[in-house]
């Protein structure tokens, strides 16, 4: 099933000549390993980004200090201010970004081990969407399964536009 999302959305951005850019936290960079899992991708993956750290995320996306201070990395606001920041630093038509939790430490009450938030920006919009995993998934299978969700999402929005 993910391979086909992924042919899925190499094959749409190729037919609609589009760019895609990354921005990774808890992925690390799988998701753009993932986009260059495919042959050709040179046509489409404009660039990736590893912003893990908040300063990273504040000095190339423009994440400003209030959001990473008062919301936190791990928040909506911080994923749709990584997308619109992206989508400027690179000028891809479509910025997909992750920021989230892969465990199994550092999760808490409000912000469990397991939650991702996504966005993708396309067509000067901001989509942003929380997903919440099963805490107990080993880090390597956490990162997979986000990363996957992330390929989803970006094949969602392009279907949808």
């Amino acid at each position: 099933m993910f391979n086909s999302d992924l042919k899925k959305l190499a094959k749409l951005l190729k037919e609609k000549q589009l760019t895609i850019s990354t921005a990774e936290s808890c992925t690390g960079g799988l998701v753009a390993s993932m986009l260059t899992d495919i042959s050709g991708s040179s046509e489409y993956l404009n660039e990736s980004h590893v912003t893990y750290a908040n300063s990273a995320k504040h000095k190339y996306l423009g994440v400003s200090n209030e959001i990473l201070e008062n919301c936190g990395a791990v928040s909506p606001e911080c994923a749709q201010s990584m997308a619109e920041g992206l989508q400027k630093l690179s000028n891809c038509d479509i910025a997909l970004c992750t920021t989230g939790i892969a465990g199994p430490t550092g999760g808490t009450k409000d912000k469990p081990v397991g939650l991702i938030y996504i966005s993708t920006r396309f067509q000067d919009k901001t989509t942003v969407k929380k997903y919440t995993f099963n805490p107990r998934i080993p880090r390597k299978i956490m990162k997979i399964t986000f990363a996957k969700a992330a390929i989803r999402m970006a094949l969602d929005t392009l279907q949808s536009a």
